[in-house]
């Protein structure tokens, strides 16, 4: 009898460790995952729901130290609002609120901003709140090894080429952003400022968002990866556990 608990033990253990595994991947992150000072870059803020019975409505990212976001793009469905820093008028948050049901939970989307990495950043700890549609808000501000931590990006030294302008290899812009018109109401001088989300972009935004498509192409294929390896390890475990219970039944039959 004690060998039949322990093989139960043992099964369950298995299947909680793979299911959790795959359930605990699914992060709110940031991408690239690595970027040069004084550089422009595209960031990526990729948002899987995953609550049951609920969407995830409300989306909040504070703007970390070491860079200075001067665009988002517009995103049909989404509105977004820019919070500003009272002194410098920098963009310090911004938040996108679905103006449907939003994020069911086998789905997923990205927003996306860019601007420049300050010449002695070292690292960029992207703290992000998500608020369901039952009002609960999932914090992703932990360190590492955290149930719900903060994306981070790290920043390498400068390649010494300039001033960044087109040197990135992460999805980096290819001319400085502050030049042009700037994209949704950044700028102003106000608090705060609210931006549809299906307003057209300008041609700042698709720069950034050509810019951005190899580093997007190549993180939803490693994400790919990911998600494969983990739907594997599960099947491999629940295949286990089974096997162990059958073990375990046939050994007390005969018995």
């Amino acid at each position: 009898m004690n060998k039949i608990k322990k093989w139960s033990v043992l099964s369950m253990t298995l299947i909680a460790m793979f299911l959790f595994a795959g359930v605990a991947s699914a992060h709110v992150t940031v991408w690239p995952k690595e970027a040069a000072q004084n550089s422009y870059e595209v960031f990526s803020v990729r948002v899987p729901s995953e609550k049951e019975n609920v969407t995830t409505k409300i989306v909040k990212v504070k703007v970390p130290d070491g860079v200075k976001i001067s665009r988002v793009e517009p995103k049909a469905g989404w509105k977004y609002e820019l919070e500003q820093n009272a002194d410098t008028k920098e963009i310090a948050s911004i938040t996108w609120t679905a103006e449907g049901d939003g994020l069911a939970q086998t789905e997923f989307t990205e927003f996306r901003v860019s601007g420049k990495v300050a010449a002695d950043a070292k690292q960029l700890v992207w703290k992000a709140y998500q608020t369901y549609s039952d009002n609960s808000v999932v914090e992703w501000v932990g360190g590492d090894g955290a149930d719900y931590p903060a994306s981070v990006t790290t920043v390498t030294a400068a390649s010494g080429e300039g001033d960044g302008h087109g040197g990135g290899s992460n999805g980096s812009v290819g001319s400085d952003p502050n030049t042009g018109t700037s994209s949704g109401s950044e700028g102003t001088g106000n608090a705060s400022s609210t931006n549809v989300g299906n307003e057209a972009g300008t041609p700042e935004t698709a720069d950034n968002s050509a810019a951005a498509g190899q580093e997007n192409a190549s993180t939803d294929k490693a994400d790919s990866g990911s998600d494969t390896l983990n739907r594997t390890l599960s099947i491999v475990a629940v295949a286990l556990a089974a096997a162990a219970l059958g073990v375990a039944v046939s050994r007390k039959r005969q018995r």
